[in-house]
């Protein structure tokens, strides 16, 4: 659906917390809602565009029908849909398909992460001298976050910006070492800790905490603990000036 609508942006509106929604966001999230019920009515769904049902559900699924709504728009070829299934309030399924480059990435708490049915690792990199981190925009950092962003980029390897999820993806796939990100909301990241986990990664909040439905809006991943023990110490170091 989403590869057949990449053309159909016409109809963008702009959201109260000035985000972009299309007309094919809301018409991918309620087509996914509808086969979720379908197939598993007692679980709960947590959507970008259309809020919350069964909110004390045990199992969760929770959906960005377009993550990087801009990049769709522009015609930037980062963009994708998350699917993630919680239990408990911990992620232990997640899906990101890419239709503009035909990858997908499936995660799955227990198995070997893959990105194309091909199980992938990410790239053993441990130390912050020698890791390409990625950051989805620098606008998404508060004034009081700024040092961080600062902080990575005086110390790492090289940055790349605005690859949105995909950053998480090529950190799975071993292409990057590091992501580091402010200001998302869960069905941004949802999918990122089964899919980084099953390569082999970390991924939690800036303070160490594995992500969960109750996480705030900050994630730092890393392709091995040495490498993310590292980053949390820049972190917690860089908001303490």
């Amino acid at each position: 659906m989403l590869r057949a609508a990449a053309s159909e942006t016409r109809s963008t509106e702009i959201k109260p917390d000035r985000t972009f929604v299309t007309a094919t966001d809301r018409a991918i999230e309620l087509r996914l809602r509808e086969r979720i019920a379908d197939r598993f009515p007692q679980h709960g769904i947590w959507g970008e565009e259309f809020g919350r049902e069964q909110p004390g559900a045990d199992w969760q699924w929770i959906l960005d029908p377009i993550d990087g709504t801009a990049q769709f728009i522009a015609g930037i070829p980062v963009y994708a849909t998350l699917i993630a299934l919680a239990r408990g309030g911990v992620p232990v399924l997640g899906v990101m398909d890419f239709p503009a480059i035909g990858e997908r990435w499936i995660g799955c708490e227990g198995h070997a992460t893959t990105c194309n049915g091909t199980p992938c690792r990410t790239s053993g990199t441990l130390t912050l001298g020698n890791a390409i981190t990625s950051t989805s925009s620098p606008d998404f950092y508060v004034e009081a976050e700024r040092p961080v962003l600062e902080a990575l980029r005086q110390t790492t390897r090289w940055r790349i910006y605005g690859g949105a999820a995909l950053s998480y993806g090529r950190l799975a796939a071993g292409r990057t070492d590091l992501a580091c990100d402010s200001s998302f909301q869960v069905y941004d990241f949802a999918p990122f800790r089964p899919i980084i986990e099953g390569a082999g990664g970390v991924v939690t909040d800036w303070e160490g905490r594995g992500l969960s439905l109750g996480s705030g809006s900050r994630v730092l991943a890393a392709a091995t603990p040495e490498l993310h023990g590292e980053a949390l110490l820049l972190l917690g170091k860089s908001q303490r000036i």
